[in-house]
């Protein structure tokens, strides 16, 4: 990241994840943020509404991953999947309907620091991180899940693809259109 500004540094980060040494790499990575780390759902769900968090990390597996994302999400803190064991379209499709920006492979965590720094440039930017995400590891999904991973949920992403290019106030916008309310946008 030399020579590029840092949208992680002086950031507050929730890393909840049930393995401690992930949790130490994920601090060791995010050098220059301020990583608060969980161990549990409870735990997290706890540090989730007593603090504001610029970021959170969930794991999906052992810490209830998919039902902390809905409580980032009604607390407003931008939140990105990384998991190993859950890497499937399902979880995939889950984590875009429930909100988060983005959903990373514990593949990629070496990587973490870059990935993020640009996800939450995106981010900040009004940019649609998912469009990032993808370009990034469209890819490596496809190789994953298989080439035809999409057609199980065919109008889902035939939708989405048409819509994560739309720009963060287009979307404050749209969320209060009582026509858009609910179609998963």
């Amino acid at each position: 990241m030399a020579g590029t500004t840092s949208y992680i540094k002086g950031k507050q980060i929730l890393a909840v994840d049930d393995e401690e040494d992930i949790l130490d790499t994920i601090a060791d990575i995010l050098e220059g943020a301020h990583v608060d780390r969980a161990l549990s759902y409870e735990v997290a769900s706890r540090k989730i509404q007593e603090k504001r968090y610029d970021l959170a990390i969930l794991d999906i597996m052992g810490v209830n991953g998919l039902q902390l994302l809905e409580e980032t999400v009604r607390r407003g803190i931008p939140t990105v999947m990384l998991t190993a064991h859950s890497i499937n379209p399902e979880t995939l499709l889950e984590s875009i309907r429930k909100g988060a920006i983005s959903y990373l492979p514990k593949e990629t965590l070496a990587e973490l620091d870059t990935l993020l720094n640009q996800l939450l440039e995106a981010y900040a930017k009004g940019e649609p991180p998912w469009r990032l995400l993808f370009e990034k590891l469209g890819d490596y999904f496809d190789k994953r899940f298989g080439p035809e991973w999409k057609a199980k949920e065919k109008e889902f992403w035939s939708e989405f693809s048409r819509t994560y290019q739309i720009g963060k106030g287009i979307q404050e916008r749209l969320k209060n259109d009582p026509r858009i309310i609910g179609k998963g946008i």
